[in-house]
């Protein structure tokens, strides 16, 4: 995944799966995990969304989320 999209870190994964602003469970038990983190590239902060399966901690994918929203879907 990260070979994929550089533009992540391990680490910003990790933090972001460590301490979620929001979390959601997929139907088909996939865990969405939403934080902030600063972008190398711009150092701008963003929205990472980190998604694992059902054991929390494994990265599936991971990318700058522009659609987040707080409360809502």
């Amino acid at each position: 995944m990260l070979r994929k999209r550089p533009y992540t870190s391990a680490n910003q994964c990790a933090e972001v799966t460590a301490r979620p602003l929001r979390r959601l469970i997929q139907d088909d038990g996939r865990i969405r995990h939403w934080g902030r983190v600063v972008d190398g590239q711009d150092v701008t902060t963003r929205m990472l969304r980190v998604v694992t399966p059902d054991d929390g901690e494994t990265i599936h994918n991971a990318f700058f989320d522009r659609d987040f929203r707080k409360n809502g879907p």
